[in-house]
């Protein structure tokens, strides 16, 4: 069942209360969608998002991937609610939003602060009116939303408390997306967050905290994160390298025969795999 925008937020509230977190899987094309929607029917306690957004709809098209992953959220017997990622674009957040999408993501971090500011400002009055809740970005996260790219987390661009606090105030958020030593993608090395400062961000922000770049961040590193306020964890890299791994896996016996469902099909359930890994993680 598609999860409605207050329910959504319902919770999202709840498992920042209870120091868990709602997975967000962002899915680019229909062997993805259906592998999240079978993680969360394998978990049916545990609301996730099908994170169909900005970054996806250049490969599958956006009015071709909204209606995918809000079909498929509605036909599921499980609570998914599908969320607009990463959007610097208010047109695209009303089309979203038109659309039925529960939740989107404002993505002014590349911004100045004002300006940051006033973009969420108006992103936040759009939403409200179609129920759906808002998440923004405040500090920048390195790398790449679609390439690992072996990227490092850049100092200058770690949230700040006190202007988290400032923000939130002044955009109405409802979540908030931070730059804690985080990147998009895989690195060599695992990843170290600034735990010290989500705890500073928790104790000046009242809204649940959502970390983005999630995929190969130490599980420990994970736990923490969640008992400093984090509600929220984007995966995406893991998710792609398990269909890649998988298909690759099965390609040498399709090939003779042209089987390409044989891969398709082992893409869609080794994404549904490390997707119910993730979901266990965050329970």
């Amino acid at each position: 069942m598609l999860l409605t925008g207050p329910d959504g937020l319902k919770a999202l509230t709840a498992a920042h209360d209870h120091g868990r977190a709602l997975p967000g899987f962002v899915a680019y094309n229909l062997e993805t969608v259906q592998g999240i929607v079978a993680a969360a029917e394998a978990h049916p306690g545990h609301p996730v998002l099908i994170q169909a957004g900005s970054s996806p709809f250049r490969h599958a098209g956006r009015d071709p991937l909204i209606r995918l992953a809000l079909d498929a959220a509605a036909a599921s017997s499980a609570r998914i609610g599908v969320h607009l990622d990463h959007s610097r674009d208010l047109d695209e957040i009303t089309v979203c939003l038109e659309a039925g999408y529960t939740s989107v993501m404002v993505d002014g971090s590349h911004l100045p602060f004002a300006e940051n500011i006033a973009l969420t400002r108006e992103a936040v009055r759009r939403a409200r009116d179609h129920g759906a809740w808002v998440e923004a970005e405040l500090g920048a996260l390195p790398g790449d939303e679609d390439v690992s790219t072996n990227a490092a987390a850049c100092a200058a661009a770690l949230t700040d408390p006190a202007q988290a606090a400032e923000f939130v105030a002044a955009t109405g958020v409802d979540a908030l997306a931070v730059a804690v030593g985080n990147v998009h993608g895989f690195t060599a090395e695992p990843v170290r967050l600034d735990l010290d400062r989500l705890s500073a961000i928790r104790s000046t922000v009242p809204v649940p905290l959502v970390l983005h770049g999630a995929s190969g961040v130490p599980e420990a590193q994970l736990r923490a994160a969640l008992a400093r306020g984090v509600a929220k964890i984007n995966v995406n890299a893991e998710l792609r390298r398990a269909y890649l791994d998988a298909i690759s896996a099965a390609l040498p016996a399709a090939l003779p025969g042209s089987d390409a469902v044989s891969v398709w099909s082992a893409g869609r359930s080794a994404v549904a795999e490390a997707a119910s890994r993730v979901i266990n993680a965050l329970s």
